[in-house]
């Protein structure tokens, strides 16, 4: 199946649970409002320009976060607060996939060894990483809009 990624958006409520009880609110949550596939190592290395480190605002979007919980498979959830969500969010609100395609590099997500290794096939921007970053781009916005905190894992 490989490393799926997987964002939930939360209110200020479910925050709070998942502070008291981690297990049993991450249990509770359900089904997640955004599933990227395996694009979100693509799109973290076209936001960061790095395999794993993060950077502030949009370098955030996949990464990013405070560890919450268990392992999920591939490291525990990571929660982002309302306030770095909205951070996150004004970073990515001029980087729609035209603005990423001009930072698309085949050779060099290859050689950064990003994940699935799939980059260098015909569309597969076009077709594939392009429209999961409008995805997450549209996510992060709206979760900014409402005010509400992030959810991120990958499993």
């Amino acid at each position: 199946m490989g490393m799926i990624f997987a964002g939930r958006r939360l209110t200020p409520d479910q925050v709070r649970d998942l502070e008291i009880d981690a297990p049993g609110t991450l249990e509770k949550l359900g089904e997640a409002e955004l599933d990227l596939d395996k694009a979100w190592h693509g799109i973290h290395f076209l936001l960061t320009r790095s395999a794993w480190k993060t950077t502030p605002g949009a370098g955030e979007a996949v990464l990013g976060g405070d560890p919450v919980g268990e392992d999920t498979g591939y490291g525990p959830a990571r929660l982002l607060t309302a306030d770095r969500v909205a951070a996150v969010a004004a970073g990515l609100r001029d980087l729609d996939a035209a603005a990423l395609r001009t930072r698309y590099d085949a050779a060099a997500l290859e050689e950064a060894e990003i994940y699935p290794g799939i980059w260098d096939a015909d569309d597969v921007f076009e077709t594939y990483l392009g429209p999961n970053a409008d995805q997450l781009r549209a996510f992060y916005l709206a979760a900014a809009r409402e005010n509400q905190a992030v959810l991120l894992t990958i499993a």
